[in-house]
This record gives structure tokens, sequence and C-alpha cells, in this order.
């Protein structure tokens, strides 16, 4: 019985660690083991569904003047989604390009949208040499923050993100002294109403204010809704996987306060039929929309503070684009919100306010910024336990000042936190040692007899007060703690790229030199040498076959993790053998 028991926990941890090692393995781009990629890419004949509801569908901009032929806006109610656009030439745009201290921006008078996004402080994952590219109109990829204006009754006819605007003139570069930079857009009267769209870019700052100024020139009342909404394919990132494309989650999201953070993934988009529900809330008076992927995110907030609440509808979709910098098809998901402004008298001018996040997922900020805008910081089910780590993590970088020696203090705190319960796991593993010559001789004895043998074994246990699973409990209690840094370490932009001494220059990434891999499978081997050795020879042998199959696993893993169960180890080590010496076990 306690054979089986034995056997089980070791099944259960092997089996644990064999599906981290399977997804680390598919993050390095290498096939799954358990099951093929899943696609996300969708096909070119496939339905635009409708965000469901009142909230509007992305469809064609067909009958919109100087709409680009195949290019798509959101036009509210009443437009067939898919609908064959009318043959029309592309609207003339000029580019122009916004640099601060830490994003690097290219915009579009053509409707005034943000075509590409450079984070100057984060380099790209596959071109160490290249900034990391959030926004980006390019032939591999689109991705972009779009606004614009819809009738209320739907339709289009209002200056919208297709709308042939003129730049206003200003600084293009955040001059030293200076902690703003604004850069204005104007449309023409498009039926009857003008739009201008001020942009601010603040020093140090991912947020961007977004102001929208409605003028009413059409000599009677209008009432025109806002939309806000951003835009990307399907198609998996440069050097990404599914596993980050799952796990740590790519897709869309909506936020409310009733509903809280709502994932809309880009499959189950896919899969939806016009007469299906959207999986979100599509009315509020509160929120955000979010597109999330790994490290990063972007995200529409218009609620100012201190403002009252704003009636809106939510919409998620797919449908087919122009590719502003190709010319060419796209399919692509949306996640967006439309808002009422109101009516709008001839002659006057009402202003909107809105916020556009578009940056690293630093926990701490994303907080500050929105309510539960920091779940875009994806931990999975272990949650409850990564959250309060990467807390601890934080508190100790504030003192250290190095995610390295921050992962070591952290396994320090949690040895000191857990060192009663280890000790008399350790303890039971070492009289376990001590007894187990006579287990194993009176196995010899009763091999032919497995009843009789298996309750001398249990007197044995009795009279000697061993627990024969007291050994197996450190086992049981670190694994969610493992899993949980796993996670944390997996999806927190703070580690990106983050140095801890010599040859270790990410911890976000494998050892380049696999000499924490390697110090990790001595360790492992030393700690199986002071454990107990089953009596069952075919236990015996997986036991030290365990720590070498481990071994190879974590060559694969963050450099970070690794780290973090070498020091688990040592500390382990240290203390077993305190324990074993104590008892006059060691070397038995």
């Amino acid at each position: 019985m306690t054979d089986t028991r034995r056997t089980v926990l070791w099944i259960v941890f092997s089996l644990s660690l064999f599906l981290i090692w399977d997804a680390w393995m598919r993050h390095n781009g290498h096939p799954s083991f358990l099951s093929p990629a899943s696609r996300q890419a969708a096909s070119a004949s496939a339905p635009a569904p409708s965000g469901g509801g009142s909230a509007p569908s992305l469809g064609s901009a067909a009958g919109v003047p100087g709409t680009p032929a195949g290019a798509v806006v959101v036009p509210g109610p009443g437009v067939v989604p898919g609908a064959a656009p009318a043959a029309m030439a592309p609207v003339a745009s000029e580019r122009v390009t916004i640099t601060t201290d830490v994003v690097k921006a290219t915009l579009d008078t053509r409707g005034g949208e943000l075509l590409r996004l450079e984070l100057l402080r984060h380099v790209d994952a596959v071109h160490p040499d290249r900034h990391e590219v959030l926004f980006d109109a390019s032939a591999e990829r689109l991705y972009l923050a779009q606004t614009g204006l819809v009738p209320a009754a739907g339709g289009s006819g209002l200056p919208n993100h297709l709308t042939a605007m003129r730049v206003l003139p200003g600084p293009r570069e955040l001059a030293a002294g200076s902690d703003t930079l604004q850069l204005a857009f104007e449309s023409p009267e498009v039926g009857g109403v003008k739009l201008r769209k001020t942009y601010t870019f603040t020093r140090g700052s991912y947020v961007v204010d977004v102001r929208h100024d409605v003028t009413n020139d059409s000599g009677q009342p209008v009432d025109p809704r806002l939309y806000f909404q951003l835009v990307r394919d399907g198609n998996a990132l440069p050097g990404s996987s599914n596993f980050f494309g799952t796990s740590t989650y790519t897709g869309m999201a909506v936020y409310t306060d009733t509903k809280h953070f709502q994932k809309v993934d880009f499959p189950s988009v896919e899969k939806r039929t016009t007469e299906d529900k959207p999986n979100h809330e599509v009315t509020a008076d509160n929120g955000w929309v979010a597109m999330v992927q790994h490290y990063f995110a972007s995200a529409w907030l218009v609620d100012p503070a201190g403002a009252a609440k704003v009636p809106r509808e939510y919409f998620t979709s797919k449908a087919d684009v122009t590719n502003p910098q190709t010319g060419g098809n796209a399919h692509v998901y949306s996640v967006g919100m439309l808002v009422p402004l109101g009516t709008i008298a001839p002659g006057q001018t009402k202003s909107f306010d809105a916020k556009l996040f578009a940056g690293p997922q630093e926990e701490t900020k994303l907080t500050a910024l929105a309510p539960g805008l920091e779940l875009v910081k994806d931990y999975g089910i272990f949650k409850i336990l990564a959250e309060p780590l990467f807390w601890v993590l934080t508190q100790l970088h504030k003192i250290l000042g190095n995610w390295g020696w921050s992962i070591i203090g952290l396994v320090v705190l949690l040895k000191i936190a857990f060192y009663w319960l280890n000790a008399k796991a350790y303890s039971s593993m070492a009289k376990m040692k001590a007894i187990n010559p006579r287990v194993t001789e009176m196995r010899a004895r009763l091999k032919d007899k497995p009843q009789q043998m298996q309750q001398e074994m249990m007197r044995i246990y009795r009279e000697e007060k061993v627990n024969p699973l007291g050994g197996c409990l450190p086992i049981v209690v670190q694994m969610p703690f493992f899993i949980s840094l796993y996670w944390v370490l997996l999806s927190s932009v703070e580690m990106r790229n983050a140095p801890w001494i010599g040859w270790i220059h990410d911890l976000s990434v494998k050892d380049p030199y696999f000499i924490l891999p390697l110090l990790m499978t001595c360790t492992s081997v030393l700690q199986t040498w002071l454990s107990p050795t089953p009596p069952d020879p075919m236990q015996a042998r997986m036991m030290w076959i365990m720590p070498l199959v481990f071994s190879v696993m974590f060559f694969f893993f963050p450099a970070g993790l690794v780290l973090y169960w070498l020091t688990n180890n040592l500390l382990s080590i240290t203390q077993q053998y305190l324990i074993n010496k104590r008892l006059g076990v060691l070397g038995k």
C-alpha cells in the first residue's frame, strides 16, 4: 500500500513536469507530444459575425464616400456584414511619425488612425537589434487602433477612420523639458459634421489621450455615436507559439463592473454566426475593451477620472479589410465600443475624451489606470498563488534591485515559511533511511507471502513511528508554488530581458550555456542520494532515473525558473544533510 501511494505521487509529479516541459517545447517552436497545433487563422470564406444585440457589426464600407475597395468600417446596425464593397479609388494619405522617450508612433491622415507603435524601451524577441512593435500595418501583420463617428440610426455618412483628414502643423518630437506632445487631425465636412481628433503623448507614459471635437455644421440637429475599436489579424506573432496563444492568452477582452474580465478569443468569434449571441456583455455604463497578447496589451478607456458614467455598447467581430500598407485583403478581428454623444445642435461643438493604453503589462501601472485592467496579465488557473508571489517578488526587487536575486530571496522566504513542515518531512525520510536495511531483509524473507509482508512492514513503521508518506510532503507542498512561479516568470514583462549575473542576460529565456540546468542536475542527484532508497528494485531504479529526466526538461525552462529550483534544491539539501547527520543515517 505504501509503495503504491509513493508511486502515485511520483506519477503526479512526473506528469505535472512533463506537461510544463511539453508546453515549453511548444513555446520554442517544437511540435507538441500531445496534440497538433491549433489553427486560429480564419478561412477567407468564413462569415463575419455580428457583435450581437444592438451593438454594431464590423461590416463593409460600401457607399461611404472616399472608401477604398475592400475596406471596412463600423457602420452601425442595418448594414449587412460581408456585403460586397463598391469599387472606389483608395483614399490618398500621409504618414506622420511622432517620437517620445518611450514610443515611436506612426499615424495616418486617413481617419487619423494609429498604424504603427514601436516601444523604444523593449527589444524584439526575435530580432534583438530592433524595438518591439505593437501596432503594425505591414505585409506580415495588421494591428490598428481606430475611432470615428456613425449616425445613431446606423449606416455611415459621418467622419470615420476611413475619411481623408488633414494633419495640423506642430512638433513631431518630444522636446527636452516638455512633458507632452500633441498631434491633431481635422476632417472635411461629411454629412454636415466635422471631426477633429487630437492625440496627446506624455513623457514616460504608454497612455495616449485622444480628444474628439465634433462640430455640427449641417443646419439641423445630429445625434452621432463615437466608436473606438482595436483591429488585428489572428496570425501568431514571430517567435510565438500556440502555447502563448492559449495559456497566456492572445485575443480580445471586454471588461464591465458586472461581468468583470471577459475573454473573447479569436476561434469563438470565428465560429459565431449572425444568430448567435456574443459571449460578452453588450451594453453597460462602464468598462473598457482590450486586445491582449503575451507581455503586451492595448485598451480603449473612455471613463475620464471624475466624470459621470457613460452608456456604451460593446461589439466583437470578424471581417475582411484592406491592409493600408499593402492594399491586399486581410482577415481581422475587432473589439470595440460605441458611445452616444447625444444631440448636437446646429453650430455646436461637443467634445469627448478617451485614453488609449498601448504598452507592456506592468501590473502596478495597469491597476492605477482602470478597474480590472491588470487582468490582461493572465496567470490562468494559478492566479490565486501567482499574484501574491509576484507581489513578494516586486517588494524584494525594490530592496535588491535585481530580479535574479529577488527570485533567490523568494525561495529563502518560502523555505523559512515551510521550515518546520519540511523539517518533519526530512526527519521522516531520515528515519525511513535508517530502517531501510531492516525492511529490505524482511521483503526478501517474505517475498512469497505478500500479505504477510505488508503486515510486517506496517508493524515496523508503527514501532519506529515512521510515516511512509512524510517524505513526499515537500513535493506536494512545493508543486503549486513551483507551477505558479513558472507562470509568474512567463507572464511578467518585468522578467523580459532582465539580467542576473554574468552569462544570464534574460531570466525569461533558457540559460544559453546550460550552466544552471547542469548544476540543478547535480543537486537533484545529491538530493536523491540523501533520500531513503525504496525497497522495491524497480522503484529504486526509478528514483535515480527521475531526477535525470526532470533535468532534461529544465534545460529548456526559463533561467529564472531553473534558478528558483536550483536554490530550492541547495537549501533542501542543506536542511536534509543536517537532519540525516543528526540522526546518524548519513551515507546509509
